[in-house]
C-alpha cells in the first residue's frame, strides 16, 4: 500500500487526470440511466403506478392502450373467470385542457384516467392530498403540479362544438403517472365518461379501454392473466409488468440506451487498463530493480491493483457528485439520486477495470530480475 500510494503522490497530476476522466465516464453511465429510467417513467408511469394487477386489452390493440377498447360481453366473462376477484372499467383518453396558474389559463393536452372509486386501477404514489372521493376530483401528477395541476387547481376539458363542458378539480399529487410524457389525470369513470361526452356529444356509450383487474388471494398474476386470454376471446390479458414492457415504444428506448450504456461500459475499463498498460511499461525500469532487490512479485501486483481501485472509486465519487448536481439542477430533466443503480454501475465499473488490468498485471509478472544486472532491462517479449 505504501508504494503505491508513494508513487500516485508523486504521480498527482497523471493519476488525478486519470480519475477525472473514470469520473466524467462513470458520470455520464448514472446520467444516462436516469434520463432512460425518468423517460419511460414519463411514457408508461401512469401503468406502473396503478393498483390493478392484471389489464386486460381487447386483443386487436396489440397492447396499445390508446388504441383498446372492451366490449360489454367481454367485461361480464373477464369477472367469471377463475382468480378475478375484481374486474372493472379502467378508461384512457388525450383531452386537450384549459390549466394554468395565476389565473392565466392555457389550452395543453393531458390525459385523463377514469377508474372505479375504491377498485383497481387507482394510482398508488400518493405524495400529497387524497385519492378522488367523488365524480370531478382527481388525482394529478406531482411533476405538473406548478403548470395547472396543483391541489386546488381546477382543469376544464375544452369541449366540442354541443358538448358541456367538464371541470376537475385536483385533490391529490402522485409521483410517476404521467403517461405519453403529458400532464395526467386519475378520476372517477363517470368523470372519465362526462370527459368523453363533452369532446364526442353524439357517442351513444363510452367503453372503457382495457379492464383493470385484481386477483384473487393466492392467486398468481400471470396465470390469472393467461385464463383470462383463453377465455375471453378477442382480449389479450397481461399482468401490469407485462403491459408496461410491452408498451408501444418502451421496448425501443430501453434497446437505444442499452446500446449507449454498453459502449460507456466498455470504454471506462478499457481506459484504465490501458493507461496502467502503457505505466507498467514506462516503470519497467524500475521495476526490474524492485524486483532485483528483493520485492515479490505479488507486492507489486497488489499495488498496481490497489492503484485501480483508488483511481475508480475517487472518479466514481466524482461522478456522483456531479450527478447529484445534475439531479438538482431542474431544467425539465425527470433524474434522481438512487442508491441503488449507482452502487451497481460503480461496482461493475471497478470489476471491469480490474479486468482490463490483468494485462498490466501479466507483465508484471513476467519481470526477470537477473535482466537488472545485464542492463537490459524488463523483458516483456
Amino acid at each position: 500500500m505504501f508504494l503505491a500510494l508513494t508513487e500516485m503522490r508523486r504521480a498527482k497530476v497523471r493519476f488525478g487526470l486519470l480519475s477525472g476522466a473514470v469520473g466524467l465516464l462513470v458520470f455520464l453511465i448514472l446520467f444516462q440511466q436516469a434520463l432512460s429510467t425518468g423517460l419511460i417513467n414519463q411514457f408508461i408511469g401512469a401503468l406502473r403506478n396503478q393498483s390493478a394487477d392484471v389489464l386486460v386489452f381487447n386483443a386487436q390493440a396489440r397492447k396499445n392502450l390508446e388504441g383498446s377498447i372492451v366490449l360489454p360481453a367481454q367485461q361480464a366473462a373477464v369477472a367469471q373467470v377463475p382468480g378475478v376477484a375484481e374486474a372493472t372499467p379502467l378508461g384512457e383518453g388525450t383531452f386537450t385542457v384549459l390549466a394554468g396558474v395565476d389565473g392565466a389559463a392555457e389550452e395543453q393536452d393531458a390525459v385523463i384516467f377514469g377508474y372505479q372509486l375504491d377498485g383497481p386501477g387507482a394510482p398508488t404514489t400518493l405524495v400529497e392530498g387524497r385519492l378522488p372521493e367523488a365524480t370531478g376530483e382527481a388525482v394529478a401528477s406531482s411533476r405538473n403540479a406548478d403548470e395547472g395541476f396543483g391541489i386546488g387547481d381546477t382543469v376544464t376539458v375544452v369541449p366540442n362544438a354541443g358538448g358541456a363542458e367538464v371541470v376537475f378539480t385536483v385533490v391529490g399529487l402522485a409521483e410517476e403517472i404521467n403517461y405519453s410524457v403529458s400532464p395526467t389525470l386519475f378520476t372517477d369513470f363517470a368523470g372519465f365518461e362526462a370527459a368523453k361526452r363533452a369532446v364526442n356529444p353524439d357517442a351513444t356509450a363510452v367503453l372503457p379501454s382495457v379492464m383493470a383487474v385484481r386477483v384473487a388471494d393466492g392467486a398468481d398474476p400471470e396465470e390469472v392473466a393467461a385464463a383470462i386470454t383463453a377465455a375471453v376471446e378477442g382480449t389479450e390479458a397481461l399482468t401490469r409488468r407485462q403491459a408496461v414492457d410491452g408498451s408501444p415504444g418502451v421496448s425501443a428506448v430501453r434497446q437505444s440506451f442499452s446500446v449507449v450504456l454498453l459502449l460507456f461500459y466498455l470504454v471506462v475499463p478499457l481506459v484504465t487498463g490501458l493507461f496502467f498498460l502503457i505505466v507498467t511499461f514506462q516503470k519497467a525500469g524500475a521495476l526490474t530493480l524492485l524486483r532485483a532487490i528483493g520485492s515479490p512479485a505479488g507486492l507489486l501486483v497488489r499495488s498496481l491493483l490497489l492503484q485501480v481501485v483508488v483511481v475508480v472509486l475517487t472518479g466514481s465519487v466524482l461522478a456522483v457528485g456531479l450527478f447529484w448536481l445534475a439531479s438538482r439542477g431542474g431544467g425539465g430533466l425527470d433524474i434522481s439520486v438512487e442508491s441503488g443503480p449507482v452502487l451497481f454501475t460503480v461496482t461493475l465499473v471497478l470489476v471491469l477495470a480490474l479486468l482490463t488490468s490483468l494485462a498490466a498485471v501479466r507483465r508484471v509478472l513476467r519481470i526477470d530480475p537477473i535482466a537488472a544486472t545485464t542492463g537490459a532491462g524488463v523483458q516483456v517479449g
